[in-house]
Parts: C-alpha cells; sequence; structure tokens
C-alpha cells in the first residue's frame, strides 16, 4: 500500500515512473523514477502510526548496504553510468482511523555511490 500512495505522490509531482520493484540478488529498489533528466532511486517505508519509530529510521547500515548495489546492478544494465542521480526516502506514516497521516520525503542521501 505504501509504494502506491508514493508511485501517486511523485507522479502528482511530475515525475516519471520508470520501474517498480526492480529485484537484485542484493535487494530491491522499491521505485526508479526521472525528473528535470535526473534518475531518482526510491526507498519507501510505510508505517501504521508512529509507535516503532519513524519510517525512515527503518532504512539502517544493512538497508542502504543492498540498495547500493541493487542501483549498481540497474545503472550497468540499464546503460544508464552517466545519468544525473539522486536516493531519496519517501516516508509514510498511516493513520489507523484517518488514512494517510504524513507523507515526507527525504532527497539526496549519500550512499556513497562514488
Amino acid at each position: 500500500m505504501g509504494e502506491n500512495i508514493a508511485t501517486s505522490y511523485l507522479v502528482k509531482n511530475n515525475y516519471k515512473i520508470l520501474e517498480r520493484n526492480y529485484r537484485t540478488k542484493w535487494g530491491e529498489i522499491d521505485i526508479v523514477a526521472s525528473k528535470n533528466k535526473k534518475i531518482t532511486f526510491f526507498e519507501v517505508k510505510t508505517r501504521v502510526g508512529d509507535q516503532k519509530g519513524k519510517p525512515f529510521e527503518a532504512v539502517n547500515f544493512y538497508k542502504i548496504q543492498g540498495l547500493r548495489r541493487a542501483i549498481r546492478d540497474y545503472l550497468l544494465k540499464k546503460k544508464a553510468n552517466q545519468c544525473k542521480l539522486s536516493v531519496d526516502v519517501i516516508g509514510i506514516v498511516i493513520d489507523d482511523c484517518n488514512g494517510i497521516s504524513e507523507i515526507k520525503h527525504y532527497s539526496n542521501l549519500d550512499i556513497g555511490l562514488g
């Protein structure tokens, strides 16, 4: 559900969706999108309420390692090494009663793509 919400959010903000759930043996890229001649790799984290912490807090060292490898795989297979890149996180908090209570877009994570 969170990835569908994030996709709608991105389309409304003029992103073109290139891939969803791009899988590699190292992990998955939730959404790959482009805007203004830049490819952005999105990690989507969704929580019901914030009792277990904010969604972006789930993007830990191990998640970043897998994401980095998956992005490199994508770039090699799609021959997109010369493109401008960004790695973003979309955090979604869903309220039990009222639906979506928060969508936060964190841009340009530095995950050391080189």
